[in-house]
């Protein structure tokens, strides 16, 4: 939690200062890249956190990787977070800006998980119910297969959550029947 609260501090600044420099959308994506470099490279994260490597040795890194591909103002916020020995927070600041970028835009995230990859028509569909329960104009949905679902799908935007999910539907039906005083001696 108090990594959270860090790394708050440090994308409000990043957020206000790359929208001062008209470059928030670039900012973004390099974030995104960041966070993709991560999840994709497990000795990456560990060198990040390591605190035996030397903090130069972690800018040099960070430098070869993504210069020339993220703006200026994102090398440099790498490089301020490094010489300050924050680099291992650098992960969650990532994913806060994440969210602080959906906030600013006005962009509503949502993760539907379906027993099966969804079709361009469902997804549609999905993006609507999102809209009219969010009330936001766009949409950020993360799409998730999990093969143990029998059927139908859960949705959650923000705090709340769908799920129409033929398990939990099941489930609903077993807890009904053992209630049931007649369908006791079944």
């Amino acid at each position: 939690m108090a990594e959270a609260r860090v790394a708050a501090r440090y994308v409000k600044s990043l957020l206000g200062l790359a929208e001062e420099q008209k470059s928030l959308d670039k900012v973004f994506q390099d974030m995104r890249l960041f966070t993709k470099v991560c999840e994709q490279n497990r000795a990456f994260t560990i060198m990040l956190r390591s605190p035996v490597i030397r903090h130069d040795i972690k800018r040099q890194i960070m430098a070869r990787i993504f210069s020339g591909k993220v703006e200026a103002l994102t090398l440099a916020f790498f490089d301020i977070i490094i010489r300050k020995n924050r680099e291992p927070l650098l992960q969650a600041i990532a994913h806060e800006f994440h969210n602080a970028y959906n906030l600013y835009r006005g962009i509503s995230k949502a993760t539907v998980t379906t027993a099966f990859p969804i079709d361009a028509q469902l997804r549609n569909e999905v993006e609507k119910l999102v809209m009219k329960i969010s009330e936001k104009k766009q949409i950020e949905l993360e799409e998730k297969v999990d093969a143990e679902m029998i059927g139908g799908f859960v949705l959650t935007v923000g705090d709340r959550q769908v799920d129409a999910s033929l398990k939990n539907k099941l489930k609903a039906l077993k807890l009904e029947f053992s209630q049931n005083p007649y369908v006791k001696g079944f």
